[in-house]
Parts: structure tokens; sequence; C-alpha cells
């Protein structure tokens, strides 16, 4: 795209102004240092064929680490009018619900840097990763079903973590409105071994420490100090949530026809909110969304016997406690004020996650009165952010902040990239012990592959629509 298209509206953000059959303006959010990687892709094309779609509200928006993806950009956030607006599984994605989990430890960094190779070694035996790797929790039918309805609860009731965990997640490890008989045998049939799994890709465990602190209330009511060890979970819906996708992608294309929708692009098929496609797809992703909620809260309750076992302590005397866990990829019905009136509207984020400001009813009452915790997370060579949610950020992009650093390179050319390198060796050397399935995956996911996550996070600081909290290091990160 053509840079002289960006108008700057503030600082770090930018709109794509009106123009062809677009409803409403397309907003990016970059520094200017970034802009040029960020028009070299073409998510700036996707972000503005988002703002042709029907009862779109207020703006089509991108956050820093924006990135080509199917239909809507990896990065992108669209709210829609209940009554004439859209449901679109692009706007979700594949990976229905992958997000991330930050888990602080009671131990000191120095007792964990010292075992770092034998605590990771625990972790990969612990927690089955890569692509189609089952998993060691067996679920039948029944299990499933109730996984799709229950969620974490599903996970808590069976022995796999505390209820506290469950508190502090987003829709307390539960969305409401799921059903099963909107789900394929197909897609069962991919779920039937895979809670407890971390997957392939960009999922990851990741082993880390507070390595800076910004705002010190808002980390003490995290409960984050520096030096505190921390563990991140990185994953989603599985093979569940990707079929799903798939299912009702070609539902979507036959009803756009059927409700007369002209879209730019076919990746962007979608049905009316409310027509029959519309709820049966959202019944769908609930079922998707619950089951990820579910893997996390069960992973994280692997995490906790690996690491007592490879630290020498029980369960209990980790203190290992669950500060946060966010969706990134998730269509949710929430009230938001536009226009000084409060509306339903249909919240799509894919590659973003949710960033509300304080007092909002939706933040756990333990943060409610310094906002919701946004957790960022970088390559697993450099760092990653907790961040907190702010007014802004209601205000301006329905109370929605960037996921992560964003891919820079396609997996191909990072792949290229890496041939003749020991990444395993380089990452060592730069104090983070790696565990990986496969050796193709690292090389897929080395650090220069993605944006400078502190890139990412500045943008969206200088923006006022997140405000940084503290600075995590990594020490050992498990990869597919």
């Amino acid at each position: 795209m053509d840079r002289n298209i960006l108008r700057q509206t503030g600082p770090a953000t930018w709109e794509i102004p009106v123009s062809g059959r677009m409803r409403v303006p397309a907003r990016i959010y970059a520094t200017e240092a970034m802009l040029d990687s960020i028009l070299a892709d073409n998510a700036p094309e996707q972000a503005a064929n988002v703002a042709t779609l029907p009862g779109i509200v207020s703006a089509s928006f991108a956050m820093p680490d924006m990135h080509w993806g199917y239909g809507f950009p990896i990065g992108g956030v669209a709210a829609f009018d209940m009554d004439e607006g859209i449901v679109s599984p692009g706007g979700v994605g594949y990976d229905i619900n992958c997000g991330v989990r930050l888990m602080v430890c009671g131990l000191e960094r120095e007792t964990v840097r010292r075992r770092i190779e034998v605590l990771m070694n625990a972790l990969f035996r612990a927690v089955p990763s890569g692509v189609g790797e089952g998993g060691k929790i067996e679920t039948d039918r029944k299990a499933l079903r109730a996984i799709a309805v229950e969620g974490s609860r599903w996970s808590v009731a069976n022995g796999f973590g505390a209820a506290a965990d469950i508190e502090n997640t987003e829709e307390c490890g539960c969305m409401a409105g799921a059903d099963p008989s909107a789900v394929s045998d197909k897609a069962w049939e991919r779920a039937a071994d895979q809670v407890g799994t971390l997957g392939s890709g960009n999922h990851f465990l990741e082993v880390g420490y507070v390595a800076e602190i910004y705002d010190e209330p808002v980390a003490r009511a995290f409960g984050l100090a520096r030096d505190a060890v921390t563990v991140s979970i990185h994953c989603g819906s599985r093979g569940f949530g990707h079929q799903i996708c798939d299912d009702f992608l070609a539902s979507m294309d036959r009803a756009t026809r059927k409700y007369g929708i002209e879209l730019p692009d076919r990746q962007l098929a979608c049905a009316p909110v409310r027509s029959p496609e519309g709820q049966m797809y959202l019944k769908a992703m609930r079922c998707a969304v619950n089951y990820a909620f579910a893997n996390r809260q069960a992973i994280a309750h692997l995490v906790r016997e690996a690491m007592a076992g490879a630290m020498g302590v029980p369960v209990a005397g980790l203190r290992l406690r669950t500060v946060y866990e966010i969706a990134h990829n998730i269509a949710k019905v929430e009230t938001h004020v536009v226009g000084g009136i409060e509306r339903q509207l249909c919240v799509h984020r894919k590659g973003a996650t949710r960033a509300f400001g304080p007092g909002h009813p939706l933040v756990p009452a333990a943060y409610r009165a310094v906002g919701q915790p946004v957790l960022v997370p970088g390559d697993m060579g450099r760092c990653s952010y907790v961040l907190v949610g702010t007014e802004k950020a209601m205000s301006d992009t329905f109370g929605s902040a960037c996921h992560g650093a964003g891919r820079l390179m396609s997996r191909q050319q990072a792949i290229r990239n890496s041939q003749g390198r020991n990444l395993f060796r380089e990452l060592a050397e730069g104090g983070v012990v790696v565990r990986a399935r496969d050796r193709r995956t690292i090389g897929e996911e080395m650090p220069e592959a993605y944006k400078d996550v502190s890139q990412v996070v500045e943008a969206c600081v200088a923006a006022g629509i997140a405000r940084k909290v503290a600075l995590l290091k990594p020490m050992g990160c498990m990869k597919g």
C-alpha cells in the first residue's frame, strides 16, 4: 500500500480514509519506524476490506503486531451491530481462543536458573507437543461435550488445577452459549486426544522472570515483583477449533450469497449475526473457546506437577498462581459506549486481546481498580510484557490492544534464513534453554522471524490503549 494514503490522526495512530465500498475508516496503530514493514505486507489492504463489511461500527482496527491473515489481518479488531452486522470466521481465525496464561511462582530466580535444564526436560516430558501429538488425558465423546460447555471448570472438577485459577481467567474460563450440537463429528474426532497438549508452530511454554517493573502499584496488584519466576502457556483449541473454522467457512460462503452480501475478498465469508447461520457458528465457536480454556487449565496442572518434581518441592511449595489468562482469537457479544450510547456489539478480535480499563465489571475483582492485565509475549530470545488496559482503549478500540510481537517473516523465509545456524546453541549462549519436538520449528520460530515486541508495545503505549507494567525475560522455552 502507498504510504501517502495514510493520514496520521494521533500519536502512533494512522487511518486509511473511507473510499470505494468502505463504510468506516481503517485505523492502524504503529510508530513511524514500523510503517515500512507494515506496508510491505498486504495486511493494511485486509484492514480496509474489513471496513466494507455490513454493520461495522466506528472503524476497522489493526494493532501494531499486524500481519497478513485469512480474511481479516492478524492483529485485527472489528465490532459489528447486532441487528445490521455480521459474524465472520475469518475475524476469529482457525485457532479459536488461542491465548496466553501467565503464572507467577514463589521460588527464587537463582534457584530455578541453576536447574533450568532439568526443569525444561521435565516440562518437555510432561506436556505433549508437536503437530497432531496426542495427550495423556483420556476423553470420550461424553467428556468432550462436557468440556465444550464447561471449559476450565471441567478441568478443575476432574483434578486438573485449582478453582483459584478460574477467577483470573477471561470469562472465568467458560463462555456461555456453547452448543455441542452445532459441532461436526469430524471436529469431535479431532478433539479426542488433545486436551493437555501444547500443539506446534508459535505455541510455547516458557519459564522466565520479571526483569523490570514500570508501574509498581499495578504490578503489586497483579502479584508481580522484580526477579519473580514466571511461567507462560500459549496455545489454543488445537485440531478441534481448526476443524470448526473449516466447517463453517463453507457454510458462511453459502450464507454470503444467500443474504446478498458483497465482499471484496471471499475469505471474509460471513453471515448476519442474528441469522441461523451466524448463531450456529457462534454456538460452535464457543465450544472451541471452552475447549481451549480447558486445555490451558490442564496444561497448567501438568506444569505444576512437573515443576514440583524437577525442583524437589511439593506442589504447594511452588506457590505457582495464575496472574491472568487471555484469549487472542474470539468473537464476543459485549456492551460498549458508542456516541454516548451503550450498544451491544459483536466484537471480533483476531490476534488481538481484550484490554479493559479500570472499573469495568468484567475485570476480575482483584484487578478492577487498576484495569485488566494484558499479556504480550515476544519471541523466545528477547522478552515479553505485561501491560494493563486503559479507559482510552475502551473509548477508542472497544477495549482492545496488541497480542504479541507479530511475524516479520513467513515460516518458509525463516527456515531459509536459519539454515546453517545452530539456533539451540545461539539461544543457550543468550541464556535461554530451548526444547522442541522438531528442529524445523525452531527455524520457523527464530527470534528474527518476529517484530521487536518492544516496538509493538511502545506503539500501544504511545496511542494510549495500554500502559506498561512489567518486562519478562525468558530462561527456558518449549516449542512444539
